[in-house]
């Protein structure tokens, strides 16, 4: 009968105390699973939660809750446990370097909250190169405004001082380019959207040409001596307005539709011997800057009378345009705005969304533009 080996009681006290550190360490490693599956069901990646275990701050966290800007900084090499109050109240963008640019301005002395409107304002190029400036003066007055650009600051303040307007004026007008000179530092654009902007300070490339243009058919025409085209959705929302118009005993034509860069240098030229100068500075587009190169634009006219402005068309036009996507582009009203003296036949196709608030809130193209369009 074979004996039963027993440990002596100094090897039975060391037994027990490693299956206690087993069953320890086995409690641990199912208490750190349960807090990172926590974590991630908070949205954190495995990146940060790798460095939130490290750093033994899982409990904050958790205590924060899902927050993109404190999964950034626990990614971040850049991470800073004194600024983690401050990473959970900045509101969260998308750029490169978020942390180490929200870490350079808690030094300048900036709040959370005025680091969201810094970040929010530009992109990651423009907020490192604020970051490196002092505190600035006016950062509430300008960038309180939505569509304020943080690259523009100065600009703001310069064109604040000179001009005293209000705010939110001269945000606007600065975004418009109002502190520059007609066709100079303009903006070149070769692959424009619908939406795309074209005034005295963007241009469109010399090579640009419509993808969707379609030729008109004559009995649109006001003069059919030659080729027409215009973009696909902007003819077939003028010839839905133009039945429209009939069925009211109005009758609308076209005069003018796409253009050219070469037809454009064509018209300036012309207009130039005719009229002089001043007629194409205040009129005439430069080959490039020109709405009708877009093949969105087109220049109306009544088939029964030569003077636009005094047909029925015209008030017709005036009431209505905006039902079918159509907004006249250079009103009398507003020609310090859009550069142009006013044009009377000149309608821009924009959708009828965008044409709808344009008409309702008494605004030019290049305003809506730049209060919920421009991306530039």
């Amino acid at each position: 009968m074979k004996k039963k080996l027993k440990l002596k009681a100094p090897y039975m006290k060391v037994v027990k105390i490693l299956g206690v550190l087993f069953v320890l360490i086995v409690a641990f490693f199912i208490f750190l699973t349960s807090e990172k599956n926590s974590l991630r069901k908070l949205g954190y990646s495995k990146k940060a939660i790798s460095s939130i275990v490290s750093k033994w701050q899982i409990g904050k966290v958790k205590e924060i809750g899902e927050n993109k800007t404190v999964n950034a900084a626990f990614e971040s090499e850049y991470y800073q446990q004194k600024n983690l109050e401050i990473y959970e109240k900045v509101e969260y963008q998308k750029q490169k370097d978020i942390i180490k640019n929200i870490n350079t301005l808690v030094k300048r002395g900036y709040s959370s909250k005025q680091i969201s409107m810094i970040l929010a304002h530009g992109n990651n190029e423009d907020v490192t190169l604020f970051a490196k400036r002092k505190k600035v003066k006016y950062l509430e007055q300008f960038f309180s405004i939505s569509y304020a650009k943080l690259r523009n600051y100065d600009r703001y303040v310069s064109y604040y001082d000179k001009e005293r307007e209000d705010d939110e004026t001269t945000v606007l007008r600065v975004n418009m380019d109002f502190d520059k000179e007609d066709y100079t530092d303009y903006i070149e654009i070769s692959n424009p959207s619908d939406t795309v902007l074209v005034n005295k300070h963007r241009m469109l490339t010399e090579d640009y040409v419509p993808k969707n243009l379609k030729e008109v058919k004559e009995e649109y025409i006001k003069f059919p001596d030659g080729k027409m085209e215009l973009e696909q959705k902007t003819l077939s929302a003028f010839i839905v307005m133009m039945q429209a118009a009939e069925k009211d005993g109005k009758h609308i034509l076209i005069n003018s539709g796409y253009r050219s860069y070469k037809d454009q240098v064509e018209v300036q030229q012309e207009y130039l011997q005719a009229y002089g100068q001043n007629y194409v500075d205040n009129y005439v587009s430069k080959p490039g800057f020109s709405e009708h190169q877009t093949g969105f634009s087109i220049d109306v006219a009544s088939r029964d009378t030569s003077i636009f402005v005094e047909s029925d068309e015209y008030d017709w036009m005036m009431e209505n345009a905006y039902l079918y996507g159509f907004i006249l582009r250079y009103p009398k009203s507003k020609e310090e705005i859009t550069g142009y003296k006013c044009e009377a036949w000149h309608y821009r196709y924009v959708g009828k969304e965008i044409a709808k608030y344009i008409h309702e809130h008494n605004i030019t193209y290049d305003e809506y533009y730049m209060m919920f369009l421009d991306k530039d």
